[in-house]
């Protein structure tokens, strides 16, 4: 069982109400995200949201290390 940070950017931030939080997760990282969509109602499916750890972009089927840090990054916009 891995200790991580979760980080929230964007309209996953708004919708978990929150910029961050601390958890327990045994499982990879698309498990992860299918477990916070549910929890805080994410509107943007896996396909749409890039994920990286300690800073460095990863493959959704990356078991998290202890002590990481995870951003969950949705399609930003900008004009």
């Amino acid at each position: 069982m891995a200790r991580v940070t979760v980080l929230y950017f964007a309209s996953l931030r708004d919708a978990a109400g929150c910029d961050s939080e601390s958890l327990d997760h045994d499982g990879d990282l698309a498990t992860l995200y299918r477990i916070l969509r549910a929890r805080h109602g994410f509107a943007l499916p896996i396909e749409r949201v890039r994920v990286a750890m300690d800073g460095a972009f990863v493959g959704w089927g990356d078991p998290p290390r202890n002590g990481a840090e995870i951003a969950f990054i949705p399609p930003v916009s900008g004009g």
